[in-house]
């Protein structure tokens, strides 16, 4: 018997809670429920229905639980997506449509995309569009600063190293790259600054111009100060 719509929230919510418990903090539950938060909110600014919203909580309850940052991979996620919904009883058309949020959610797909295929909305449903808009709202603004610096120092990461240049087109496997002298001040350039121009929702666009002033903003102050200017 497939489980209700709240005992499968809370279900979910406690496997991805067990998933994630060794993460770093920019990669740890907490994320996950501020996506998880932002998604919901767009969703309703989005007019998706009851399905579509239960589709976007486990879309973004479940997009980190394979990360390829930490040694998973999107294959990986997908088969521990099939895996978890078919022990819940959970309808074929739903699991695909939650596998479908999640291979979508990277940076990495995007990179992919600008390689070749369509970025577009159109080629998104409006639940992953929804999803992949909140996870790259928590990757900027004030927020997203803290998770920056969080998972440079977690890697080991150079603070900021003006000898090294940022990478401005990356292909997927340049983002991918576990051995690339990467700082974490480059990480902006390389990514964080170009989010703003990838939202697919109008709601996300108007949350990004917002976080993105604010990240611009830090910046130009952490220049001055390496600097001793300011």
């Amino acid at each position: 018997m497939a489980l209700d719509r709240d005992h499968l929230l809370r279900a979910t919510e406690q496997h991805v809670q067990q998933i994630l418990a060794g993460n770093d903090a920019s990669h740890d539950y907490s994320h996950i429920e501020r996506v998880r938060r932002t998604a919901l909110h767009l969703a309703v600014m989005e007019g998706l229905d009851a399905r579509g919203q239960l589709v976007v909580q486990l879309g973004a309850l479940l997009h980190d639980i394979s990360d390829h940052k930490y040694g998973g991979s999107n294959q990986q996620a997908q088969a521990a997506i099939k895996e978890f919904l078919s022990s819940h009883n959970q309808a074929e058309s739903l699991t695909a449509d939650v596998c479908a949020v999640v291979a979508s959610v990277g940076f990495k797909e995007e990179l992919t995309k600008a390689s070749g295929n369509s970025s577009s909305r159109s080629s998104l449903s409006r639940e992953a569009a929804v999803v992949q808009d909140a996870d790259r709202l928590d990757a900027i603004g004030a927020i997203g600063i803290a998770r920056c610096f969080t998972f440079g120092g977690a890697f080991k990461r150079v603070l900021h190293d003006p000898a090294v240049p940022p990478r401005h087109n990356m292909t997927k496997e340049q983002y991918m790259q576990q051995g690339h002298q990467a700082t974490t001040f480059n990480h902006f350039a390389e990514k964080l600054l170009k989010i703003k121009d990838l939202m697919k929702t109008d709601a996300g666009r108007q949350l990004a111009q917002q976080r993105h002033s604010f990240m611009e903003q830090y910046l130009q102050q952490f220049l001055a100060e390496w600097e001793g200017e300011a």
